[in-house]
């Protein structure tokens, strides 16, 4: 690293999980003396979620790297434009443009398996099925570990992913994609065409959508590029 001021990471979780899902990732970052904070999303809109992840970033001192899994894709979107985040890293995430919204992206291709786990509380609340974190989510984690998932998953609000996105991050901030190859919870086909669009520097993981988990060093490894790519800026 250069003698400027590292970047810090602020880690954006996606729907169904929390902040303990970058678990793995936190404690390779902080092994390299990187700063990390993990935001607790409620989950409940896609407002409340970028009220949350710009709590954290006014927080930060000094530039910072912004990633988001899944649904935090959208967040990170909403919330890319803060004047501390100088990357963003996308990672099996959504990346809807202003005035679309997550659903917009799901329906432009043929839904993923996993959506069929998907089920409504009374209190119009979503829930991602046991069987669908085993076979759907994160199939290539230990079954009992996806079932830890599963058990301390945060319901997600029903109207969420028809939340639009009102803003876009910066033209000129650079960009970070990890492709999830053998996701079954978002479109394989919808994260290349993201990462094209978006002009991202790319990587592919033969993982499924919990590549956090499953590939850690792959997806630290990305994330610290974007750390040494914001310092030496």
């Amino acid at each position: 690293m250069s003698s400027k001021q590292t970047a810090s990471v602020v880690l954006v979780h996606g729907a169904w999980a929390d902040g303990s899902s970058w678990q793995r990732v936190i404690g390779r970052l902080l092994a390299q003396g990187v700063a990390v904070i993990a935001v607790q999303n409620p989950t409940t809109s896609l407002a409340d979620d970028a009220a949350a992840t710009l709590r954290i970033l006014d927080k930060v001192a000094g530039p910072a790297v912004l990633v988001g899994h899944s649904w935090g894709g959208t967040v990170i979107t909403e919330a890319g434009n803060h004047p501390n985040v100088k990357a963003l890293v996308y990672v099996a995430a959504f990346a809807p443009e202003p005035g679309q919204s997550t659903g917009d992206q799901v329906g432009a291709h043929p839904p993923p398996p996993g959506l069929s786990g998907v089920s409504e509380d009374k209190a119009g609340r979503l829930w991602m099925s046991v069987e669908s974190w085993i076979s759907n989510v994160a199939q290539d984690l230990p079954e009992a570990e996806a079932r830890l998932l599963a058990a301390v998953q945060t319901p997600l609000g029903l109207a969420t992913f028809s939340d639009k996105v009102s803003k876009a991050p910066k033209a000129e901030t650079p960009v970070w994609y990890i492709i999830s190859r053998r996701d079954r919870a978002v479109s394989v086909e919808l994260q290349d065409t993201l990462a094209k669009r978006l002009k991202a520097r790319t990587t592919a993981l033969e993982t499924s959508h919990m590549s956090l988990l499953s590939a850690p060093d792959a997806v630290t490894n990305v994330i610290l590029q974007a750390v040494e790519a914001v310092t030496q800026a």
